[in-house]
């Protein structure tokens, strides 16, 4: 894959599906003993790309996986068109929303393949039999990541970007309408990140997948959005295009940085440029 040069843009919903509303209503997320989110109301553009950036610890994370369900809401709610998704059963809920965390791992000596199956076992009943169709929705996934020359390697052989790439065919392969991903660039060399994002991009475009993602690069962030979140201590600075957004007071704010912020020469979102020894406190949730 290469990379894009045009600014990000909304993907068609697939014609017989309503693209899935998700919002957060009042919601309060954390840990035993630490909040970090408060009365928290935000709403994901269906059908778009969602980057949620921040200074380390303000909440992105958190927020992802208490959409995802990892972690309950300490107050308030996550909603999937309109419902409260703690009264949306496991096994529905996994068909409706996938998740690639921060750093995933596969058994040693499994296969692209066999990681790539286990997507599909929110359709499947306990005692239900692996399916033509089954196969062919691992088959459709790996084509659309572009892994399938890789269907026989140990996914503990592959690099970063491959190994990437595998466990989203793994997400697509679960068929969801969302898609959840926290961090999904981290600790890979810039190639693979544009590689990954291009991928992304495209999942959206072609199939009308909500992808909501938290980022820490700032200037891919704003390339390959439709929308931003922008995160402080637990709540929203800015929501919106990244034009519009992404300016230098925001990046001072979320980010204790002092910043040019200029349209990028190719695709003319946002591009932010530290000013040299401009930084000063950072401003996080501790």
């Amino acid at each position: 894959m290469t990379s894009s040069t045009s600014p990000a843009s909304a993907a068609a919903a697939p014609a017989n599906s309503a693209p899935p509303r998700l919002a957060v209503r009042g919601l309060a997320a954390g840990y035993p003993g630490r909040r970090v989110i408060e009365n928290l109301d935000l709403e994901f553009a269906p059908g778009r790309i969602t980057m949620i950036i921040g200074a380390n610890a303000c909440g992105k994370s958190t927020l992802l996986g208490t959409l995802a369900r990892v972690h309950p809401p300490l107050g308030g709610r996550v909603e999937l068109d309109g419902t409260d998704v703690l009264s949306i059963g496991r096994r529905r809920f996994a068909q409706e929303v996938g998740l690639l965390p921060q750093q995933p791992t596969a058994p040693d000596g499994l296969t692209v393949a066999e990681l790539v199956s286990r997507g599909r076992h929110p359709h499947r009943g306990v005692f239900q039999r692996w399916s033509a169709a089954d196969t062919a929705r691992v088959d459709d996934a790996m084509v659309k990541t572009g892994v399938a020359a890789l269907a026989d390697r140990p996914v503990g052989d592959l690099s970063g970007g491959q190994r990437q790439r595998v466990w989203i065919a793994m997400a697509l392969a679960q068929e969801p309408r969302i898609l959840l991903l926290d961090e999904p660039t981290t600790f890979l060399d810039l190639s693979h990140q544009i590689e990954v994002l291009d991928l992304l991009r495209e999942l959206n475009r072609s199939g009308g997948t909500t992808i909501v993602a938290v980022l820490h690069e700032l200037n891919l962030a704003a390339r390959y959005a439709d929308d931003l979140i922008v995160m402080n201590a637990g709540r929203v600075v800015a929501h919106g295009a990244p034009g519009a957004v992404l300016t230098a007071s925001v990046v001072a704010e979320a980010f204790g940085l002092e910043a040019m912020v200029i349209p990028d020469p190719l695709t003319h979102t946002p591009l932010v440029i530290p000013v040299p020894g401009g930084a000063h406190v950072a401003v996080d949730a501790g």
